[in-house]
């Protein structure tokens, strides 16, 4: 491969919006980088009002930090797209991202074409991920001790969140696990006021109207409306005729008879996303039929799923009891809990569901142990999924020599694109170390021979000791997916912000007077 000269002079001004972009990126990714590892520290996040958040999820604090640079949000992207894609590894994301975008900075300005070091680094993505697949170890059944090494390490090593998490990916079987569409993650529920627990069933986000009613239900069929529970409306216009008042009576006539079907089919809960007519909740009361009212339409869609039930509109109560008894759905047990401000549900006739109840002691404690567990559940149902490699940027050391190995047989300037790549997978390890207090070059260095004379990627530092260790053994891993996804999405960023050439601020849109 051709040598290529460094620019000076005029040069540096032609790259003068590629460097400024670059240190935006850089103070972006100083702000994540010391989380990394199981030696990363907290970051604390001020706000104008003297509020204050501790935290080590990088995508806290990306979404929280006050950023103006347009390079900077282009990074903050990583880390949503990280977190709506997979649920974890937000941090590593974000170091990759940089690393690449150093990386492919130091090769352009030594001369190396912008449009030569990204398709080389593209091209370098392609064969990382080809890398990391091969590698990757599947998981064998819910049992497997990688997947419980897999919770405790996303779970920040906290063994009660841990237990929770694998407890609950038991219950909901694996192959809801793989469904697709279907979040572990959005299954976890933290309060101040709760005691961990994994409850087989949903919780929904509403105190009955009817609170003064014995609150369990056994064996309740399941009404869910999408609409009102109440009287179809007349106009004001209609309601001041006599015909108008007649219509406005018969309809209120046959809304009174449908509430008395439903009590002959026996409706235990009736759930409805806007508003319960007085008589309506009245006639529920007297008859102990538990109305939600205004449940949120996540809410609505998990009752539906878990119970069989098929949400209706309120037309649907003048049909026959036996159409309307095709729509209403089944539960073994429904009750408000009252510590919790949350109606349990739970034996439906539908899909399985699971919740993990994670309790702490304050709000706040509350709010970073569900985002705790959150990742400890979006990293199992990712190992389930696409399985594990070794983690601690080990996988990334041995596939970065990949690269390398690739990069001395190509002999054009792309093979500098694929170079950056190849560095920018050791950025992860060198983070980790730094971290742990040692000297990222030596240890780097030593982990790289290590791997070589082994021929193995299950090599890494451990960051008690210093010392070489096989993670796999030590049961330190991450789901392939998360590192896959955090490399693609890094790569995707990097290439953006190194096609930059000129930021022009835009004018303002003419506003008429």
């Amino acid at each position: 491969m051709t040598g290529v000269k460094p620019m000076h002079g005029e040069s540096e001004e032609r790259y003068s919006t590629l460097v400024n972009n670059a240190a935006a990126v850089r103070a972006i990714c100083s702000a994540v980088e010391g989380t990394l590892g199981p030696k990363g520290l907290d970051t604390m996040l001020v706000g104008g009002q003297g509020d204050v958040i501790i935290t080590n999820d990088g995508v806290t604090i990306l979404e929280k930090m006050d950023v103006t640079h347009p390079a900077a949000r282009l990074m903050i992207q990583v880390a949503r797209s990280q977190q709506r894609q997979i649920g974890d590894g937000t941090t590593t994301a974000t170091v990759l991202a940089g690393a690449m975008v150093q990386e492919g900075v130091a090769q352009v300005t030594r001369g190396v074409p912008v449009a030569k070091v990204v398709t080389g680094m593209l091209q370098g993505i392609e064969l990382a991920v080809a890398s990391l697949q091969g590698r990757s170890r599947q998981i064998v059944g819910l049992g497997d001790r990688a997947l419980q090494r897999i919770a405790y390490t996303a779970g920040r090593e906290q063994t009660d969140i841990a237990k929770l998490i694998i407890q609950a990916a038991e219950a909901v079987g694996e192959a809801k696990l793989r469904e697709e569409g279907y979040r572990f993650a959005d299954s976890v529920l933290a309060h101040e006021e709760a005691s961990s627990e994994v409850w087989t069933g949903i919780l929904l986000n509403q105190k009955p109207m009817n609170l003064h009613l014995e609150h369990e239900r056994r064996d309740a069929r399941i009404l869910v409306l999408h609409d009102a529970l109440e009287p179809e409306a007349v106009s004001e216009e209609s309601l001041v005729t006599e015909a108008g008042f007649q219509r406005y009576m018969q309809l209120r006539e046959l809304f009174r008879s449908s509430l008395g079907s439903l009590l002959e089919l026996g409706v235990g809960l009736i759930a409805s996303d806007r508003g319960v007519d007085p008589e309506a909740e009245q006639f529920c009361s007297d008859h102990g039929i538990l109305v939600l009212q205004r449940l949120s339409r996540r809410d609505l869609q998990l009752l539906s799923e878990h119970t069989g039930a098929r949400p209706v509109r309120r037309t649907a109560l003048r049909k026959s009891a036996p159409e309307l008894s095709a729509a209403l759905g089944h539960a073994g047990y429904a009750a408000y809990d009252e510590r919790l401000e949350r109606v349990r549900v739970a034996r439906g006739h539908g899909e399985q569901h699971v919740t993990v109840i994670v309790g702490a002691a304050t709000r706040e404690a509350a709010h970073e142990r569900s985002r705790i567990a959150k990742d400890a559940a979006s990293a199992v149902q990712a190992a389930v999924r696409g399985g594990y490699l070794p983690g601690g940027g080990a996988a990334e050391m041995a596939v970065a020599h990949d690269l390398e190995r690739v990069r001395e047989t190509m002999k054009g300037m792309e093979g500098f694109g694929v170079a950056a790549v190849a560095g920018a997978l050791r950025k992860p390890l060198s983070q980790i170390v730094v971290n742990a207090g040692y000297n990222p070059l030596e240890k780097v260095e030593e982990l790289k021979a290590a791997q070589l004379a082994q021929d193995t990627d299950s090599l890494g530092i451990d960051c008690d000791t210093g010392l070489i260790t096989d993670f796999v053994e030590a049961g330190i891993m991450d789901p392939t997916d998360v590192k896959i996804h955090a490399l693609q999405a890094a790569g995707e960023v990097a290439a953006a912000v190194l096609r930059i050439h000129t930021v022009i601020k835009m004018k303002q849109p003419f506003e008429e007077n």
